[in-house]
């Protein structure tokens, strides 16, 4: 065992057989080679008190644990190409001529006929709760939206729900009545800012927090279904590595994994992004520094989690933009309009403008309901 400058201030650093690290702890080491050590040297940054290797956590529990499972994305069929079954349920004709209700007529607004090209997915998740992932994730949607563009959101951090707080929005229904197969997914879908589509959850239900595999894929596949309707869906997973936020995240297309300066969310999200890519399969990630005070640290905090991801993985990391500290995020979290509304010409709501740019580029042409 070696001690690495602790540049995460974690304690001493331990290497396994396997090549990764832990900070601190007392399980036994293998000794480093000297002709190891001019790799360890050459891993330094000049960042703080320590080496940014004690954000690596042992892989040693990790092999005792199995895979996570990730429900397939699934393609089903529009709602015009399906057969119909008006001959075999006349009940169903029967309500279909008859006058809606309220009720018919809300749910039908979300019923609009796709428009035939491709939705694409992100999962925006963190390590660790506190980073600001919510608020990201709201700005980003109405972002996406104010370019013209249909967009889905779903809370799946789904026992403790906040996305609609963030979008100051109160929802009339959640999904607990989705899983339970009470209502269709539509029937539970709340109209947010800039005509903003969300999907809510259920905070504080424990059995929503904890669903079984199947449920958790009933529900990606109705989500599935009904994103054909829109241009993007956003998905605001849980915080760490539970099975839930892992399978929705390890679903999307792009993973937008916030990180903040603060050592414990670097290690956290190292962690994360270690799930993904090994127990899920992800091969890409990219990386939002938030809460930093200025574009310098922003990339210097993804440098240092790029380096140890790098040395222990095959994982590419991207760096897609950083969002500052500003009094624009704190007052639109106390008054649950986003700061791309809110404050528009604020730099918080500059960077994700830029942010939504890079990720999704505004090739897209405004579609008309």
């Amino acid at each position: 065992m070696i001690d690495i400058e602790q540049s995460l201030g974690f304690g001493p650093v331990r290497e396994f057989p396997d090549g990764d690290y832990l900070a601190g702890g007392s399980v036994a080491s293998r000794s480093i080679q000297p002709s190891e050590r001019s790799t360890l040297n050459s891993m330094r940054i000049n960042t703080g008190p320590a080496t940014i290797s004690s954000i690596a956590p042992p892989l040693e529990e990790e092999e005792r644990t199995p895979p996570i499972i990730v429900a397939p994305r699934v393609n089903p069929p529009r709602a015009e190409d399906r057969p119909s079954q008006m001959g075999a349920d006349q009940a169903a004709g029967l309500r279909l001529v008859r006058s809606p209700s309220e009720e018919d007529q809300r749910v039908l607004r979300f019923r609009r006929k796709g428009h035939g090209g491709p939705c694409r997915s992100f999962a925006v998740t963190s390590g660790k709760g506190g980073v600001g992932k919510t608020q990201f994730a709201a700005n980003l949607g109405v972002a996406f939206a104010k370019r013209g563009l249909r967009v889905l959101m779903l809370d799946a951090d789904v026992g403790l729900a906040s996305l609609d707080l963030a979008l100051g929005i109160k929802p009339h229904d959640d999904l607990r009545a989705v899983v339970r197969g009470d209502v269709e997914i539509e029937e539970v879908l709340c109209e947010g800012p800039e005509d903003v589509h969300l999907v809510p959850a259920c905070p504080g239900r424990y059995d929503m927090a904890n669903m079984t595999d199947s449920e958790r894929a009933r529900l990606q596949t109705a989500v599935d279904e009904l994103a054909l309707e829109y241009d993007v869906l956003i998905v605001d997973t849980g915080a760490g590595i539970g099975s839930s936020a892992v399978s929705f995240a390890a679903s999307a297309d792009e993973v937008l994994l916030v990180v903040t300066p603060d050592p414990t969310s670097l290690r956290d999200a190292y962690a994360m992004a270690k799930v993904l890519h090994r127990r899920s399969g992800v091969d890409r990630v990219n990386v939002v520094c938030n809460q930093v005070n200025s574009d310098a640290q922003g990339l210097e905090v993804f440098e240092r989690l790029e380096q140890i991801v790098r040395r222990f993985m095959s994982l590419h990391v991207e760096y897609v933009g950083c969002i500052p500290m500003h009094s624009s995020v704190r007052e639109a979290v106390a008054n649950g309009v986003p700061y791309v509304i809110g404050s528009p010409k604020g730099q918080p709501a500059r960077a994700v403008q830029s942010i939504a740019r890079r990720v999704l580029p505004p090739t897209l042409p405004k579609q008309v309901s």
